[in-house]
């Protein structure tokens, strides 16, 4: 028969808290992986994932729940924990290798206190003038968590991400900057599957094509995550690191590599 898999989520303190409720299997594993990575692409702090009305009947598919929590690591540097798996599944779980614990409340002990205001997010239409909002946006967190020398690499970041769901997506979008740390976090989720290509140095005689070209060299990492219903188009920045004395400068022409 077939398999499918729900997620109902709440916007509880201190975390959100995702159900996923149905049967777990090779066929809905997909459907599970699409609905956590959709509940990642707010970039919130951490995700509890309340799976006590999940049935798993294929122990094998919750390898996709690792899979989600090493995304998570890389983009938006969220904590996955899962909590109150049903009896008869709580050896499964165990041996998944995926962080678990019996309540929400140990779930949310395990974590520990969220940092405050650590995102802002704003849903905007593909019209002229998002990118501008988008920079307002972005401005506004780097001023409220102190990281004005990340301002101008987050406003290239936002402008070039907006202007191609402007220029191809046609969509409306939401536009999210968090905090993780020292780093900042810059994503664009929109309603369209087509993914973004990077293709190298464009030439000199290129008219455009060179926005993710913006993006790479001023983000330390950046990627698309594809999502049920479209993707979330991201790039993370780190404060560039104070050089140490005894560190001689490279010659000249080398690049370095965060």
């Amino acid at each position: 028969m077939p398999t499918d898999v729900h997620c109902q989520v709440v916007s509880r303190d201190p975390y959100p808290v995702a159900t996923l409720v149905g049967t777990l299997d090779g066929h809905s594993m997909q459907v599970a992986r699409d609905a956590l990575l959709g509940c990642l692409a707010d970039q919130p702090e951490a995700l509890v994932v309340d799976v006590s009305r999940l049935t798993v009947a294929d122990p094998e598919a919750l390898s996709v729940f690792t899979v989600v929590a090493e995304e998570a690591t890389t983009w938006p540097g969220a904590r996955l924990i899962f909590c109150e798996p049903p009896p008869r599944d709580v050896a499964a779980w165990r041996g998944s290798g995926v962080a678990v614990t019996p309540t929400r409340q140990d779930a949310v002990a395990r974590l520990g206190p969220p940092a405050p205001d650590n995102r802002l997010a704003a849903d905007m239409e593909p019209a002229v003038g998002a990118a501008r909002r988008a920079r307002e946006l972005v401005t506004e967190a780097c001023a409220r968590w102190e990281r004005p020398e990340l301002a101008g690499s987050a406003c290239i970041v936002v402008t070039e991400l907006v202007n191609n769901v402007v220029a191809h997506a046609l969509t409306p979008m939401t536009v999210s900057v968090a905090l993780r740390g020292a780093d900042m976090l810059i994503a664009v989720r929109d309603y369209s599957r087509a993914e973004p290509r990077f293709v190298g140095v464009v030439p000199p005689t290129s008219y455009g094509g060179r926005g993710l070209l913006l993006i790479d060299t001023v983000a330390s990492r950046w990627g698309s995550t594809a999502l049920a219903d479209g993707k979330a188009v991201w790039a993370v920045l780190t404060p560039e690191e104070e050089p140490l004395e005894s560190e001689a400068p490279g010659p000249p022409g080398t690049l370095s590599r965060r």
